[in-house]
């Protein structure tokens, strides 16, 4: 099938709620073949991810998440302020969470969280030649705490109750494309 028949056209759209960190819209859309439907689309600002690699470890937060209902470990990050650079708000992010700062900073990749639902970005970041600060800047609502975790271990428990975060499995996909690991050794 020719990619121009796969497309869509959004002919209107109604906010169903907004929150401060989101709105909810209902789309009303038709498709190049004539078909119509309803869709409900996320607007979200852009997400920042910092892989920050100290000595043989990850520099992890532990926080509590609500929708989870539980405690969880996983890179920093957060979301960008208004008319921020991406980059700005690994930094700054790294910085309020940890109180290391970075003296290189690399883009790592960037994708969609869930292109059927969000539209914003996921930017992903690598930190290196950390320096501790010995102090957090944390946002008025924010409890957690860092640590340092070796990075075989991050491996080897991605995906358990306490590292659930899925964002964690992209950075570390990018973190992986980036020091050239292939999967079987080829």
């Amino acid at each position: 099938m020719n990619d121009e028949l796969l497309k869509w056209k959004t002919v209107s759209s109604r906010l169903l709620l907004h929150t401060p960190v989101f709105d909810v819209s209902e789309q009303d859309e038709v498709s190049a073949t004539g078909i119509e439907g309803k869709y409900v689309a996320v607007s979200a600002v852009d997400w920042v991810v910092v892989v920050p690699v100290y000595r043989d470890c990850f520099v992890m937060v532990r926080q509590w998440r609500h929708a989870a209902d539980r405690l969880t470990t996983e890179f920093p990050g957060g979301v960008m302020n208004a008319g921020e650079d991406p980059v700005e708000t690994a930094r700054r992010e790294l910085l309020e969470e940890t109180g290391f700062r970075a003296g290189k900073m690399a883009l790592l990749g960037s994708c969609s969280p869930n292109p059927a639902l969000f539209k914003n970005r996921f930017y992903c970041f690598l930190a290196e030649d950390m320096e501790p600060t010995g102090s957090q800047e944390l946002d008025g609502d924010e409890l957690l705490e860092y640590e340092l975790v070796p990075i075989e271990k991050v491996i080897a428990e991605f995906g358990s109750d306490d590292m659930t975060h899925a964002f964690m499995g992209t950075a570390l996909a990018f973190w992986f494309r980036h020091i050239g690991f292939v999967p079987g050794g080829k």
